[in-house]
Protein backbone atom coordinates (compact mmCIF):
# COMPACT_ATOMS: atom_id res chain seq x y z
CA UNK A 1 0.00 0.00 0.00
CA UNK A 2 1.46 3.01 -1.13
CA UNK A 3 1.09 6.90 0.11
CA UNK A 4 -1.73 7.70 -2.01
CA UNK A 5 -3.96 4.92 0.11
CA UNK A 6 -3.00 5.62 3.39
CA UNK A 7 -4.12 9.34 2.74
CA UNK A 8 -7.51 7.87 1.26
CA UNK A 9 -7.82 6.07 4.40
CA UNK A 10 -6.55 8.48 6.88
CA UNK A 11 -9.01 11.10 5.80
CA UNK A 12 -12.02 8.98 6.89
CA UNK A 13 -11.05 9.67 10.37
CA UNK A 14 -9.18 12.87 10.56
CA UNK A 15 -10.96 15.96 11.64
CA UNK A 16 -10.64 19.59 12.44
CA UNK A 17 -11.71 20.55 16.23
CA UNK A 18 -12.78 24.24 16.45
CA UNK A 19 -13.40 25.55 20.52
CA UNK A 20 -15.14 28.81 20.74
CA UNK A 21 -15.77 31.34 23.82
CA UNK A 22 -16.27 34.30 25.71
CA UNK A 23 -12.66 35.62 26.82
CA UNK A 24 -12.72 39.45 27.66
CA UNK A 25 -9.38 39.32 29.21
CA UNK A 26 -8.01 37.82 26.06
CA UNK A 27 -6.25 35.18 28.41
CA UNK A 28 -7.51 32.16 26.63
CA UNK A 29 -5.03 31.98 23.61
CA UNK A 30 -1.91 31.50 25.61
CA UNK A 31 0.19 28.63 24.89
CA UNK A 32 -1.57 28.56 21.53
CA UNK A 33 0.29 29.52 18.18
CA UNK A 34 -2.41 30.76 16.61
CA UNK A 35 -5.82 31.90 17.36
CA UNK A 36 -9.08 33.96 16.03
CA UNK A 37 -9.74 37.13 18.62
CA UNK A 38 -13.09 38.97 17.77
CA UNK A 39 -15.11 41.29 19.84
CA UNK A 40 -14.35 39.23 22.78
CA UNK A 41 -14.56 36.09 21.78
CA UNK A 42 -11.42 34.04 21.33
CA UNK A 43 -11.63 30.75 19.12
CA UNK A 44 -8.84 27.74 18.86
CA UNK A 45 -8.51 25.07 17.04
CA UNK A 46 -6.53 22.03 17.08
CA UNK A 47 -6.85 18.04 14.73
CA UNK A 48 -9.46 15.16 16.16
CA UNK A 49 -9.90 11.21 15.32
CA UNK A 50 -13.10 10.42 14.40
CA UNK A 51 -13.76 6.59 16.12
CA UNK A 52 -15.89 3.82 13.99
CA UNK A 53 -19.80 3.61 14.82
CA UNK A 54 -18.64 0.08 16.98
CA UNK A 55 -17.22 2.05 19.43
CA UNK A 56 -19.37 2.86 22.07
CA UNK A 57 -19.60 4.56 25.90
CA UNK A 58 -19.69 2.25 28.82
CA UNK A 59 -23.52 1.94 30.11
CA UNK A 60 -21.81 3.81 33.51
CA UNK A 61 -20.45 7.07 31.72
CA UNK A 62 -24.20 7.25 29.93
CA UNK A 63 -25.94 7.70 33.01
CA UNK A 64 -23.12 10.45 33.63
CA UNK A 65 -23.54 11.99 30.21
CA UNK A 66 -27.93 11.81 30.67
CA UNK A 67 -28.10 13.60 26.81
CA UNK A 68 -26.06 11.24 24.91
CA UNK A 69 -27.46 8.98 22.00
CA UNK A 70 -26.38 5.95 21.02
CA UNK A 71 -26.55 7.47 17.74
CA UNK A 72 -24.34 10.18 18.17
CA UNK A 73 -20.37 9.49 17.11
CA UNK A 74 -17.39 9.91 19.42
CA UNK A 75 -14.31 12.26 18.66
CA UNK A 76 -10.66 11.77 20.12
CA UNK A 77 -8.58 14.90 20.61
CA UNK A 78 -6.01 16.87 22.71
CA UNK A 79 -7.24 18.19 25.66
CA UNK A 80 -5.46 21.44 25.61
CA UNK A 81 -7.47 22.54 23.05
CA UNK A 82 -10.39 21.98 25.37
CA UNK A 83 -9.10 23.32 28.63
CA UNK A 84 -8.63 27.29 28.41
CA UNK A 85 -12.52 27.09 28.36
CA UNK A 86 -13.42 25.09 31.03
CA UNK A 87 -14.76 26.28 34.04
CA UNK A 88 -12.78 27.60 36.99
CA UNK A 89 -13.82 24.69 39.19
CA UNK A 90 -12.85 21.88 36.65
CA UNK A 91 -9.63 23.91 35.95
CA UNK A 92 -8.02 24.01 39.34
CA UNK A 93 -8.95 20.58 40.53
CA UNK A 94 -9.72 16.88 38.61
CA UNK A 95 -12.98 15.77 39.13
CA UNK A 96 -14.75 12.59 38.34
CA UNK A 97 -17.52 14.20 37.03
CA UNK A 98 -18.31 15.47 33.26
CA UNK A 99 -15.89 18.33 32.70
CA UNK A 100 -18.24 21.66 32.24
CA UNK A 101 -17.36 24.61 30.28
CA UNK A 102 -18.00 28.10 30.85
CA UNK A 103 -21.43 29.77 29.82
CA UNK A 104 -20.95 30.36 25.81
CA UNK A 105 -18.77 28.04 24.64
CA UNK A 106 -19.21 25.57 22.35
CA UNK A 107 -17.75 22.87 20.11
CA UNK A 108 -17.74 22.41 16.25
CA UNK A 109 -15.99 19.67 14.13
CA UNK A 110 -15.50 19.64 10.70
CA UNK A 111 -15.63 16.19 8.30
CA UNK A 112 -14.77 15.79 5.17
CA UNK A 113 -17.46 13.81 3.60
CA UNK A 114 -17.67 12.36 0.43
CA UNK A 115 -20.15 14.40 -2.03
CA UNK A 116 -23.29 13.32 -3.32
CA UNK A 117 -24.33 12.89 -6.86
CA UNK A 118 -27.36 14.62 -8.46
CA UNK A 119 -29.88 11.89 -7.33
CA UNK A 120 -28.94 11.87 -3.35
CA UNK A 121 -28.16 8.27 -3.60
CA UNK A 122 -24.17 7.15 -4.63
CA UNK A 123 -21.18 9.30 -3.37
CA UNK A 124 -18.63 10.78 -5.87
CA UNK A 125 -15.00 10.96 -4.80
CA UNK A 126 -15.13 14.51 -4.32
CA UNK A 127 -15.04 15.89 -0.59
CA UNK A 128 -16.78 18.61 0.53
CA UNK A 129 -16.21 19.93 4.65
CA UNK A 130 -19.35 19.82 7.24
CA UNK A 131 -19.80 21.44 10.30
CA UNK A 132 -20.98 19.53 13.27
CA UNK A 133 -21.93 20.37 16.61
CA UNK A 134 -20.13 18.17 19.68
CA UNK A 135 -19.97 18.24 23.39
CA UNK A 136 -17.34 17.59 25.67
CA UNK A 137 -17.59 14.41 27.61
CA UNK A 138 -14.44 13.42 29.34
CA UNK A 139 -11.02 14.76 29.68
CA UNK A 140 -8.55 11.19 30.10
CA UNK A 141 -5.47 11.05 31.25
CA UNK A 142 -2.86 8.60 29.66
CA UNK A 143 -0.71 7.39 33.01
CA UNK A 144 2.00 5.71 30.97
CA UNK A 145 2.50 8.58 28.44
CA UNK A 146 2.75 11.52 30.55
CA UNK A 147 5.07 9.46 33.02
CA UNK A 148 7.48 8.60 30.16
CA UNK A 149 7.10 12.48 29.33
CA UNK A 150 7.93 13.53 32.52
CA UNK A 151 10.87 10.75 32.71
CA UNK A 152 12.54 12.46 29.63
CA UNK A 153 12.01 15.78 30.76
CA UNK A 154 13.52 14.91 34.52
CA UNK A 155 16.56 12.89 32.40
CA UNK A 156 18.23 15.72 30.95
CA UNK A 157 20.56 17.39 33.48
CA UNK A 158 20.38 21.44 32.07
CA UNK A 159 19.52 23.86 34.07
CA UNK A 160 16.52 25.61 33.31
CA UNK A 161 16.77 27.32 30.82
CA UNK A 162 18.40 24.69 28.68
CA UNK A 163 15.31 23.03 29.89
CA UNK A 164 11.89 21.97 28.24
CA UNK A 165 8.82 23.33 27.66
CA UNK A 166 5.32 21.75 26.12
CA UNK A 167 3.61 23.45 22.91
CA UNK A 168 5.16 24.61 19.26
CA UNK A 169 7.84 27.43 19.37
CA UNK A 170 5.52 29.70 17.82
CA UNK A 171 3.23 29.55 21.50
CA UNK A 172 3.56 32.64 23.81
CA UNK A 173 2.28 32.36 27.41
CA UNK A 174 2.23 36.01 27.53
CA UNK A 175 0.97 37.57 24.14
CA UNK A 176 -2.47 38.22 23.32
CA UNK A 177 -4.88 40.91 22.51
CA UNK A 178 -5.09 43.62 25.08
CA UNK A 179 -8.49 43.70 26.08
CA UNK A 180 -10.62 46.71 26.98
CA UNK A 181 -11.63 46.81 30.54
CA UNK A 182 -12.06 49.49 32.68
CA UNK A 183 -9.68 51.53 34.53
CA UNK A 184 -9.52 50.16 37.83
CA UNK A 185 -10.34 46.42 37.75
CA UNK A 186 -12.27 44.44 40.90
CA UNK A 187 -10.41 42.47 43.34
CA UNK A 188 -11.96 39.59 41.61
CA UNK A 189 -10.70 40.02 38.25
CA UNK A 190 -6.84 40.48 39.65
CA UNK A 191 -6.96 37.45 41.97
CA UNK A 192 -7.91 35.17 38.62
CA UNK A 193 -5.67 36.71 36.77
CA UNK A 194 -3.06 36.25 39.12
CA UNK A 195 -4.31 32.40 39.69
CA UNK A 196 -3.90 31.64 35.86
CA UNK A 197 -0.67 33.26 35.42
CA UNK A 198 0.78 30.71 38.48
CA UNK A 199 -1.09 27.99 37.17
CA UNK A 200 0.93 28.74 33.65
CA UNK A 201 4.15 29.38 35.34
CA UNK A 202 4.10 26.19 37.65
CA UNK A 203 3.44 24.23 34.23
CA UNK A 204 6.04 25.34 32.56
CA UNK A 205 8.40 24.60 35.25
CA UNK A 206 7.05 21.48 36.65
CA UNK A 207 8.02 17.72 34.96
CA UNK A 208 4.60 16.42 36.41
CA UNK A 209 2.50 19.03 35.51
CA UNK A 210 4.11 19.08 31.73
CA UNK A 211 3.65 15.51 31.52
CA UNK A 212 0.09 15.58 31.91
CA UNK A 213 -0.08 18.48 30.28
CA UNK A 214 1.20 16.95 26.99
CA UNK A 215 -0.34 13.17 27.27
CA UNK A 216 -3.94 14.02 28.40
CA UNK A 217 -6.67 13.46 25.69
CA UNK A 218 -10.60 14.74 25.42
CA UNK A 219 -13.55 12.52 24.37
CA UNK A 220 -15.93 14.46 22.14
CA UNK A 221 -19.66 13.37 21.15
CA UNK A 222 -21.31 14.47 17.72
CA UNK A 223 -24.94 15.07 17.64
CA UNK A 224 -24.60 13.32 14.03
CA UNK A 225 -24.42 9.87 12.45
CA UNK A 226 -21.01 10.44 10.50
CA UNK A 227 -19.35 7.66 11.43
CA UNK A 228 -21.77 4.65 10.58
CA UNK A 229 -19.84 4.19 6.28
CA UNK A 230 -16.36 4.70 7.87
CA UNK A 231 -13.77 1.53 7.49
CA UNK A 232 -12.64 -0.60 10.16
CA UNK A 233 -9.63 1.22 12.02
CA UNK A 234 -6.72 -1.13 12.07
CA UNK A 235 -4.01 -1.47 14.97
CA UNK A 236 -0.28 -1.51 13.96
CA UNK A 237 0.28 -4.47 16.16
CA UNK A 238 4.19 -3.00 16.95
CA UNK A 239 6.46 0.27 16.37
CA UNK A 240 9.98 -0.14 15.81
CA UNK A 241 12.09 2.71 15.01
CA UNK A 242 12.33 3.77 11.17
CA UNK A 243 9.09 2.74 10.57
CA UNK A 244 7.00 4.95 8.86
CA UNK A 245 4.56 7.60 9.91
CA UNK A 246 1.95 9.72 8.16
CA UNK A 247 0.53 11.79 10.22
CA UNK A 248 -2.97 14.04 9.12
CA UNK A 249 -4.23 17.17 10.81
CA UNK A 250 -5.40 20.75 9.94
CA UNK A 251 -2.95 22.90 10.63
CA UNK A 252 -3.65 26.46 11.32
CA UNK A 253 -6.85 25.22 10.74
CA UNK A 254 -9.71 27.96 11.83
CA UNK A 255 -7.63 30.36 9.84
CA UNK A 256 -8.80 28.83 6.63
CA UNK A 257 -10.64 25.62 7.00
CA UNK A 258 -11.11 24.73 3.63
CA UNK A 259 -7.20 25.15 3.09
CA UNK A 260 -5.63 23.61 5.45
CA UNK A 261 -8.00 20.47 6.45
CA UNK A 262 -6.35 17.30 6.63
CA UNK A 263 -2.85 18.36 5.48
CA UNK A 264 -0.11 15.04 6.25
CA UNK A 265 3.39 15.06 7.39
CA UNK A 266 5.21 11.97 6.62
CA UNK A 267 8.20 10.64 8.91
CA UNK A 268 9.41 7.69 10.51
CA UNK A 269 9.55 6.99 14.15
CA UNK A 270 12.56 8.25 15.83
CA UNK A 271 12.49 6.70 19.04
CA UNK A 272 10.66 4.21 21.50
CA UNK A 273 9.69 4.54 24.94
CA UNK A 274 10.70 2.66 26.94
CA UNK A 275 12.78 1.10 24.01
CA UNK A 276 13.38 -2.10 26.10
CA UNK A 277 9.86 -3.02 26.10
CA UNK A 278 7.32 -4.31 22.85
CA UNK A 279 4.84 -2.26 25.23
CA UNK A 280 5.43 1.64 23.80
CA UNK A 281 4.12 4.44 26.42
CA UNK A 282 5.25 7.00 23.69
CA UNK A 283 6.83 7.31 20.67
CA UNK A 284 9.00 10.37 19.79
CA UNK A 285 9.12 11.08 15.50
CA UNK A 286 11.21 12.23 12.82
CA UNK A 287 8.15 14.28 11.18
CA UNK A 288 7.61 17.72 10.17
CA UNK A 289 4.45 18.63 11.99
CA UNK A 290 2.74 22.23 12.00
CA UNK A 291 0.72 23.91 15.12
CA UNK A 292 -2.69 23.16 14.69
CA UNK A 293 -2.20 19.12 13.88
CA UNK A 294 -2.03 17.96 17.42
CA UNK A 295 -4.81 15.51 18.21
CA UNK A 296 -4.71 14.24 14.61
CA UNK A 297 -4.32 9.90 13.72
CA UNK A 298 -1.18 8.56 12.76
CA UNK A 299 -0.91 5.95 10.34
CA UNK A 300 1.98 3.62 9.77
CA UNK A 301 2.35 0.94 6.87
CA UNK A 302 -0.71 -0.83 5.25
CA UNK A 303 -2.77 2.27 6.94
CA UNK A 304 -2.42 0.76 10.34
CA UNK A 305 -3.50 3.07 13.08
CA UNK A 306 -0.45 3.97 15.52
CA UNK A 307 -1.41 6.46 17.75
CA UNK A 308 -2.56 10.45 18.41
CA UNK A 309 -0.35 13.39 17.47
CA UNK A 310 0.33 15.86 20.72
CA UNK A 311 2.17 18.93 21.19
CA UNK A 312 5.80 18.88 20.36
CA UNK A 313 8.43 18.91 23.71
CA UNK A 314 10.56 22.33 23.00
CA UNK A 315 13.80 23.12 24.19
CA UNK A 316 14.08 26.32 25.75
CA UNK A 317 17.90 27.96 24.47
CA UNK A 318 17.27 26.65 20.53
CA UNK A 319 13.44 26.37 20.22
CA UNK A 320 13.95 22.59 18.67
CA UNK A 321 11.13 20.63 18.93
CA UNK A 322 10.81 16.74 19.39
CA UNK A 323 7.67 16.17 18.24
CA UNK A 324 5.72 13.25 20.23
CA UNK A 325 3.27 10.00 19.53
CA UNK A 326 0.56 8.91 21.85
CA UNK A 327 0.13 5.20 20.74
CA UNK A 328 -3.04 4.18 20.65
CA UNK A 329 -2.65 1.03 23.15
CA UNK A 330 -1.97 3.78 25.65
CA UNK A 331 -4.85 5.78 25.04
CA UNK A 332 -7.43 2.33 24.83
CA UNK A 333 -5.68 1.38 28.34
CA UNK A 334 -6.74 5.05 29.30
CA UNK A 335 -10.35 5.24 27.95
CA UNK A 336 -11.23 1.88 28.95
CA UNK A 337 -13.54 2.70 31.55
CA UNK A 338 -15.13 4.65 29.23
CA UNK A 339 -15.74 3.04 26.07
CA UNK A 340 -17.24 -0.28 25.19
CA UNK A 341 -15.00 -2.68 22.67
CA UNK A 342 -16.49 -2.71 19.28
CA UNK A 343 -19.56 -5.93 18.19
CA UNK A 344 -18.50 -5.91 14.58
CA UNK A 345 -17.11 -10.02 14.48
CA UNK A 346 -14.27 -9.17 11.86
CA UNK A 347 -12.73 -7.05 14.80
CA UNK A 348 -13.51 -9.51 17.65
CA UNK A 349 -11.15 -12.08 16.78
CA UNK A 350 -8.08 -9.62 17.54
CA UNK A 351 -9.43 -8.89 21.06
CA UNK A 352 -7.56 -9.94 24.37
CA UNK A 353 -11.43 -11.78 26.46
CA UNK A 354 -12.76 -8.36 25.76
CA UNK A 355 -9.75 -5.75 26.96
CA UNK A 356 -10.50 -2.50 25.05
CA UNK A 357 -6.35 -2.38 25.23
CA UNK A 358 -6.66 -5.12 22.38
CA UNK A 359 -9.02 -3.19 19.71
CA UNK A 360 -8.14 -4.32 16.51
CA UNK A 361 -4.85 -5.39 17.81
CA UNK A 362 -2.89 -7.72 15.79
CA UNK A 363 -1.36 -11.08 17.08
CA UNK A 364 1.30 -11.52 14.44
CA UNK A 365 2.44 -9.26 11.93
CA UNK A 366 -0.16 -9.18 9.45
CA UNK A 367 -1.85 -5.80 7.07
CA UNK A 368 -5.53 -6.18 7.13
CA UNK A 369 -7.03 -4.56 3.95
CA UNK A 370 -10.89 -2.85 4.11
CA UNK A 371 -11.93 -5.60 2.34
CA UNK A 372 -10.90 -8.22 5.04
CA UNK A 373 -7.59 -9.89 3.65
CA UNK A 374 -4.72 -10.57 5.06
CA UNK A 375 -1.29 -9.76 4.21
CA UNK A 376 1.77 -11.31 5.81
CA UNK A 377 3.63 -8.64 6.47
CA UNK A 378 7.36 -10.44 7.45
CA UNK A 379 7.81 -13.70 8.52
CA UNK A 380 6.44 -16.98 8.76
CA UNK A 381 3.49 -17.39 10.84
CA UNK A 382 4.92 -19.57 13.61
CA UNK A 383 7.75 -16.45 13.82
CA UNK A 384 6.97 -14.16 16.14
CA UNK A 385 9.63 -11.69 16.24
CA UNK A 386 10.47 -10.07 12.94
CA UNK A 387 14.24 -10.31 11.77
CA UNK A 388 15.94 -7.19 12.87
CA UNK A 389 16.26 -4.18 10.19
CA UNK A 390 19.08 -2.61 8.82
CA UNK A 391 18.49 0.31 10.61
CA UNK A 392 18.37 -1.97 14.07
CA UNK A 393 21.67 -3.36 12.89
CA UNK A 394 23.24 -0.42 12.40
CA UNK A 395 22.26 1.49 15.60
CA UNK A 396 24.65 -1.48 16.94
CA UNK A 397 27.73 0.33 15.68
CA UNK A 398 26.36 3.70 16.93
CA UNK A 399 28.12 4.98 20.21
CA UNK A 400 27.61 7.92 23.06
CA UNK A 401 30.94 10.02 22.99
CA UNK A 402 31.06 12.22 26.48
CA UNK A 403 33.14 14.46 27.78
CA UNK A 404 33.93 15.15 31.47
CA UNK A 405 32.51 18.91 31.06
CA UNK A 406 28.91 17.26 30.38
CA UNK A 407 28.67 17.79 26.84
CA UNK A 408 28.31 14.61 24.36
CA UNK A 409 27.74 13.48 20.74
CA UNK A 410 27.44 10.19 18.50
CA UNK A 411 30.02 8.58 17.30
CA UNK A 412 30.51 5.55 14.61
CA UNK A 413 32.08 2.59 15.15
CA UNK A 414 34.40 1.79 12.30
CA UNK A 415 36.29 -1.46 13.05
CA UNK A 416 36.57 -3.88 15.59
CA UNK A 417 39.91 -3.05 17.00
CA UNK A 418 37.79 0.73 18.34
CA UNK A 419 38.99 3.07 15.97
CA UNK A 420 35.66 5.93 16.27
CA UNK A 421 34.45 8.57 13.86
CA UNK A 422 32.66 11.79 15.43
CA UNK A 423 32.85 15.02 15.64
CA UNK A 424 35.95 17.84 15.96
CA UNK A 425 33.28 20.40 17.37
CA UNK A 426 33.16 17.92 20.47
CA UNK A 427 36.65 18.58 20.78
CA UNK A 428 37.30 21.94 19.76
CA UNK A 429 34.08 23.41 19.99
CA UNK A 430 35.62 27.39 19.48
CA UNK A 431 36.65 26.06 15.84
CA UNK A 432 32.85 25.94 14.79
CA UNK A 433 31.52 28.96 16.67
CA UNK A 434 29.86 31.28 14.36
CA UNK A 435 31.68 34.11 13.48
CA UNK A 436 30.75 37.83 14.15
CA UNK A 437 30.00 40.62 12.24
CA UNK A 438 33.67 41.69 10.99
CA UNK A 439 34.46 38.44 10.14
CA UNK A 440 36.07 37.43 13.58
CA UNK A 441 35.53 34.41 15.79
CA UNK A 442 35.29 33.98 19.46
CA UNK A 443 38.38 32.12 20.61
CA UNK A 444 36.97 31.91 24.23
CA UNK A 445 36.31 28.73 26.01
CA UNK A 446 33.09 26.68 24.84
CA UNK A 447 30.24 26.77 27.01
CA UNK A 448 29.11 24.20 28.43
CA UNK A 449 25.39 23.00 27.52
CA UNK A 450 24.59 21.08 30.12
CA UNK A 451 25.36 21.18 34.27
CA UNK A 452 28.27 19.30 35.40
CA UNK A 453 27.01 16.04 36.36
CA UNK A 454 27.29 15.09 39.96
CA UNK A 455 30.47 12.61 41.51
CA UNK A 456 28.86 9.63 42.55
CA UNK A 457 29.18 7.67 39.49
CA UNK A 458 32.70 5.47 39.81
CA UNK A 459 35.00 6.03 36.94
CA UNK A 460 36.53 2.95 35.31
CA UNK A 461 38.44 2.02 32.21
CA UNK A 462 36.02 -0.34 31.08
CA UNK A 463 32.34 -0.50 32.89
CA UNK A 464 29.61 -2.86 32.82
CA UNK A 465 26.18 -0.67 32.62
CA UNK A 466 24.56 -2.58 35.04
CA UNK A 467 24.28 -0.56 38.05
CA UNK A 468 21.45 1.00 38.00
CA UNK A 469 22.40 4.28 39.44
CA UNK A 470 24.68 4.96 36.75
CA UNK A 471 22.90 3.13 33.82
CA UNK A 472 23.06 5.59 30.71
CA UNK A 473 24.20 8.23 32.43
CA UNK A 474 27.13 10.43 32.47
CA UNK A 475 30.62 9.10 34.33
CA UNK A 476 32.63 11.03 36.77
CA UNK A 477 35.43 13.09 35.40
CA UNK A 478 38.12 11.21 35.05
CA UNK A 479 42.37 10.78 35.42
CA UNK A 480 44.44 12.44 32.20
CA UNK A 481 46.60 10.58 30.40
CA UNK A 482 49.94 11.85 29.60
CA UNK A 483 49.93 10.20 26.83
CA UNK A 484 47.41 12.07 24.71
CA UNK A 485 49.02 14.27 22.55
CA UNK A 486 47.89 14.30 18.80
CA UNK A 487 50.22 15.28 16.17
CA UNK A 488 49.35 14.10 12.88
CA UNK A 489 50.47 15.49 9.81
CA UNK A 490 46.89 15.67 8.28
CA UNK A 491 45.58 16.57 11.61
CA UNK A 492 45.27 19.71 14.20
CA UNK A 493 48.14 19.15 16.83
CA UNK A 494 46.64 18.87 20.24
CA UNK A 495 47.85 18.21 23.75
CA UNK A 496 45.01 16.94 25.96
CA UNK A 497 47.20 16.78 28.94
CA UNK A 498 46.54 20.49 29.19
CA UNK A 499 43.23 20.59 28.36
CA UNK A 500 41.82 18.27 31.60
CA UNK A 501 39.42 16.37 29.66
CA UNK A 502 38.92 12.88 29.13
CA UNK A 503 36.67 11.15 27.11
CA UNK A 504 34.08 8.16 28.03
CA UNK A 505 32.41 6.44 24.98
CA UNK A 506 29.52 4.41 25.98
CA UNK A 507 29.03 1.13 23.46
CA UNK A 508 25.76 -0.08 23.10
CA UNK A 509 25.85 -3.18 21.10
CA UNK A 510 25.02 -5.08 24.02
CA UNK A 511 23.06 -5.81 26.64
CA UNK A 512 24.42 -4.24 29.63
CA UNK A 513 26.06 -1.23 27.92
CA UNK A 514 29.77 -1.08 28.24
CA UNK A 515 31.73 2.28 29.28
CA UNK A 516 35.48 2.89 27.94
CA UNK A 517 37.57 5.39 28.08
CA UNK A 518 39.02 6.82 24.72
CA UNK A 519 42.03 8.83 23.26
CA UNK A 520 41.85 11.24 20.43
CA UNK A 521 44.22 10.57 17.24
CA UNK A 522 43.20 13.04 14.86
CA UNK A 523 41.50 16.31 14.52
CA UNK A 524 40.55 17.70 11.06
CA UNK A 525 42.32 20.94 10.77
CA UNK A 526 40.44 22.05 7.22
CA UNK A 527 36.77 22.35 6.89
CA UNK A 528 35.65 19.18 7.37
CA UNK A 529 34.09 18.65 11.16
CA UNK A 530 35.73 14.84 11.81
CA UNK A 531 37.59 13.58 14.74
CA UNK A 532 39.09 10.05 15.58
CA UNK A 533 39.21 8.58 18.40
CA UNK A 534 40.26 4.79 20.01
CA UNK A 535 39.72 3.24 22.65
CA UNK A 536 41.72 2.22 25.03
CA UNK A 537 40.61 -0.79 25.74
CA UNK A 538 38.76 -2.48 22.85
CA UNK A 539 35.74 -4.87 24.39
CA UNK A 540 35.27 -8.27 22.42
CA UNK A 541 32.53 -9.04 19.81
CA UNK A 542 32.08 -5.29 18.60
CA UNK A 543 29.41 -4.22 15.98
CA UNK A 544 31.09 -2.04 13.10
CA UNK A 545 29.27 -0.18 10.74
CA UNK A 546 29.00 -1.64 7.66
CA UNK A 547 31.28 0.81 4.82
CA UNK A 548 29.36 1.43 1.49
CA UNK A 549 31.59 3.05 -0.39
CA UNK A 550 29.16 3.60 -3.45
CA UNK A 551 27.77 7.23 -4.13
CA UNK A 552 23.83 6.92 -3.68
CA UNK A 553 21.48 7.72 -6.02
CA UNK A 554 19.11 11.23 -5.65
CA UNK A 555 15.88 10.37 -4.00
CA UNK A 556 17.67 7.62 -1.68
CA UNK A 557 15.91 6.84 1.67
CA UNK A 558 18.79 7.80 4.12
CA UNK A 559 18.23 7.35 7.76
CA UNK A 560 20.32 9.79 10.71
CA UNK A 561 21.17 7.92 13.61
CA UNK A 562 22.66 9.08 16.80
CA UNK A 563 22.46 10.08 20.43
CA UNK A 564 19.45 13.57 20.00
CA UNK A 565 19.07 16.59 22.53
CA UNK A 566 17.65 14.93 25.07
CA UNK A 567 20.77 13.87 26.79
CA UNK A 568 22.61 10.35 27.59
CA UNK A 569 20.86 10.59 31.11
CA UNK A 570 17.64 9.19 29.08
CA UNK A 571 19.21 6.08 28.42
CA UNK A 572 17.42 7.12 24.38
Amino acid sequence: MGLPEIVDVARNFAVLVRVQGPDPKGLKMRNHAFHLYNSGNTTLSASGMLLPASFSLAPLVEQINSGYKDTESLVVTVASIVEPFLSLQHRESISQEKPQMIPGAKIDIMVEENKLVEDGTKRSDERVPHWFSAQLLALIDVPVSSTAVQSLIQGTSGSMEHGWEVGWSLASSTDGPQPLTDAIQTQVEQSSMKRQNHMVGGQSSNPNLMGRSTAKVALLSVSSVISEDLPNLNISPSNERGDLLLAMGSPFGILSPVHFCNSISVGSVANCYPSSSAKRSLLMADIRCLPGMEGGPVFGEHALLIGLLTRPLRQRISGAEIQLVIPWEAIATACSDLLQEPQNAFKRIYYNNGNLNAVGRLCTPISLHLNGSSNRLHSPINSMCPPPSPVDKAMASICLVTMDNGVWASGVLLNSKGLILTNAHLLEPWRFRKATANGERNESKSEVVVNPFDDSFPSRKVGIGGDPRSQGLLPKRLETRGSSVVNDPGGHKLNWNTTHRSIRVRLDHGDPWIWCEARVVYVSRGPLDIALLQLECVPDHLCPIVQDFACPSPGSKVFVIGHGLFGPRCGE
